[in-house]
């Protein structure tokens, strides 16, 4: 890390993010000493969508829910994510 470049001390969030939104890190941070974090309680970012299914399906997936004692939007995630990790 170059003596000159040097990060400055910022008054709130926001000032940090303006100064990052216009500059390269490189000249400023020695990326070869980072160290990898984990962050578990993290959410992951969600999307609605609208998702048309014969009523019957939707019946049958609320049915199984009910029985699980989960909400039927719940269970329709496991499920998708189960199928997509095979």
């Amino acid at each position: 890390m170059s003596s000159k470049a040097r990060v400055p001390h910022f008054k709130s969030e926001a000032d940090e993010r303006k100064f990052w939104e216009t500059r390269d890190s490189t000249g400023l941070v020695d990326w070869s000493k980072g160290e990898r974090v984990r962050l578990p309680n993290l959410k992951p970012t969600t999307q609605s969508i609208s998702l048309r299914l014969p009523v019957h399906v939707l019946e049958r997936i609320k049915a199984a829910a009910n029985a699980r004692d989960v909400p039927y939007q719940s269970l329709i995630k496991v499920w998708l994510e189960e199928k997509l990790s095979l």
